[in-house]
């Protein structure tokens, strides 16, 4: 330990139960903490608090009580500076216990109050019921036409004893209606009341530390841990500048992080970075059992009376097909001063990549994601058209350039940009540095393409006796360069492929020699690319046939 004017304490010591490194008698100090740094990883983040606080002399045990559940206990570390000798102890992360709330007392008063309410209103209610009924048992039973020797009443004396009953009725529902509404009020309340009541449940977790001080001294503490409900993604931004005669094409590539995280709590004013360090897949790659091939195991037969075989599930061996092992996979017009995004300060290791966002930035739990610029790169772009007018006669507009960051490029999302129009989305490989990236950049209107079909004849083929089957296939792409300036072009088709040796495939002698085939380690994908002069008309022919047995059907379908 240093004996200059500051102590520097550090501890690697984790413990989730009350260990005895210092006295049990050491003080509790109540210290609150702040996030000062977060570090976001494709599966998690690291965050760091800082605690400052004044410390006595002695055996302390400092309890801070912000820090979120989420956090993994065994993730936490301490380390931190003094004035004077410091050492740190034990660490201890629990959940608080539920406290009830200070004022019970007057809660259940509360609670009291209104329950009397509510039961005298009920009294209220009763009576209104009863009057109610009164008042229609007497409309029913009292002969409203006669008087007490038999004569008839005077049609005034109906009306009166009509209104007369119609005025009780109202009342009493008026009187019930605003009973019942005061009553749903109440219950309200009393519910309310009833949750204040309650135990409320912890919403943070509480951290304590044991430190000893040589001397009274001002001390600041770190304390880091890791979380899992954070990630980020890659986001790319690419802009072609197609050129011009005194211009070549260029890309600029701007590398984006959409950050998101659900941790239950904000990250306010803190320093932010990202990293490509993956920490939830553990430090060890998997380890393999053997594989057995062997004949199926017979069951054995079962005595009379015992449960029938139907009812018994298959031996492990008949119940499934011995496999090779699956890999688990672990996603404007310029001003006169143009705005400029501040970009990160990239950290590159031989293993991983860290990218630390300028200033200070603040993300909500609840505030969903948030997209930061890391860095950019503009490089010189080799364009040309490319199409696969089996599927689709457009022409497409596609750059390729050399990935020239340090840091390797990860998958990701890309929003496309020609000459400062936006034309629509892509993904990116993972692509290390000097690798060459290719991406499209939307249609290409003025080089046309079309694909006619020449022939397609199915039929049998033999000298006199007919021994197999043939499908023959012949087609024609041509492809119009509309452009005053020379452009290259790439035509992709399909030649089919056999994986049985009864099931032949040729190329057939009218076919344009194709420049690549089995191109991006695709069976039977080939290429005709060429310089297309301005105004140049080229056809590119292409034929193939099928031969198989004429006893057997034969498809063609995508590869699996």
């Amino acid at each position: 330990m240093r004996t200059i004017a500051k102590y520097l304490a550090t501890t690697s010591l984790v413990l989730v139960t009350n260990a005895a490194a210092l006295p049990s008698w050491a003080a509790d100090v109540d210290a609150t903490s702040a996030i000062d740094t977060v570090t976001v990883y494709p599966d998690g983040a690291t965050v760091t608090r800082i605690i400052a606080l004044d410390l006595a002399s002695g055996d302390s045990t400092l309890v801070a009580r912000d820090f979120p559940l989420s956090l993994d206990p065994s993730s936490l570390r301490v380390e931190g500076e003094a004035g004077a000798k410091l050492t740190i102890g034990t660490i201890d992360a629990r959940p608080p216990r539920a406290t009830p709330p200070v004022n019970l007392s007057e809660i259940d008063k509360r609670i009291e109050t209104l329950k009397d309410e509510r039961s005298d209103l009920q009294g209220a209610i009763d009576a209104a019921v009863a009057r109610r009924k009164f008042a229609q048992r007497f409309a029913e039973a009292s002969p409203a036409g006669l008087g007490d020797k038999g004569e008839a009443r005077p049609i005034t004396e109906w009306r009166a004893a009509f209104s007369a009953v119609g005025e009780e009725i109202a009342t009493a529902d008026t009187a019930i209606r605003e009973a019942t509404r005061k009553q749903r009020e109440i219950d309200r309340q009393i519910a309310q009341l009833d949750a204040e009541r309650a135990a409320k449940p912890p919403s943070k977790l509480e951290v304590r530390i044991d430190v000893a001080s040589a001397a009274a001294t001002k001390a600041t503490l770190r304390v880091t841990y890791a979380v899992r409900n954070a990630r980020w993604m890659p986001l790319y931004d690419a802009r072609l500048d197609t050129g011009a005669k005194d211009r070549k094409p260029q890309v600029e590539l701007v590398r984006r992080a959409e950050v998101t995280q659900s941790t239950g709590e904000d990250w306010s004013n803190v320093a932010l970075g990202v990293s490509t360090v993956r920490i939830g897949r553990g430090g060890s790659a998997p380890e393999l059992n053997s594989l057995v091939a062997q004949y199926p195991q017979v069951p054995k037969p079962r005595a009379l009376g015992s449960v029938s075989d139907t009812a018994m599930p298959a031996p492990a061996q008949m119940q499934r097909k011995v496999e090779a092992p699956a890999y688990a996979s672990r996603s404007r017009e310029d001003l006169a001063e143009r705005a400029e995004e501040q970009q990160a300060v990239a950290e590159i290791g031989d293993f991983q990549a860290t990218f630390r966002i300028p200033g200070r930035v603040s993300l909500g739990a609840a505030e969903g994601a948030r997209s930061l610029r890391i860095t950019s790169m503009n490089v010189p772009a080799d364009l040309m058209v490319r199409a696969a007018p089996v599927t689709d006669p457009t022409a497409f507009l596609e750059a390729s350039f050399k990935q020239t960051d340090d840091a390797t490029l990860l998958p990701g999302k890309v929003a496309i940009y020609r000459d400062g129009v936006f034309v629509g989305r892509g993904k990116l490989s993972a692509s290390a540095k000097d690798d060459i990236v290719r991406l499209g950049f939307g249609a290409d209107d003025k080089v046309k393409i079309e694909r006619a079909v020449l022939k397609r004849n199915e039929g049998s083929a033999g000298l006199l006796v007919t021994t197999s089957k043939t499908d023959e296939r012949a087609f024609k792409t041509t492809v119009r360069n509309g452009h005053d300036f020379p452009i290259k072009v790439a035509i992709e088709d399909q030649l089919p492929v056999s994986e049985n040796e009864d099931i032949l495939v040729e190329m057939l002698p009218a076919t344009t020699p194709p420049t690549a085939s089995n191109i991006r380690d695709k069976r039977g994908v080939l290429e005709w690319s060429f310089d297309a002069r301005p105004g140049e008309v080229k056809d590119i022919n292409f034929a193939w046939r099928i031969r198989w047995p004429k006893d057997k059907s034969m498809v063609i379908v995508p590869a699996g």
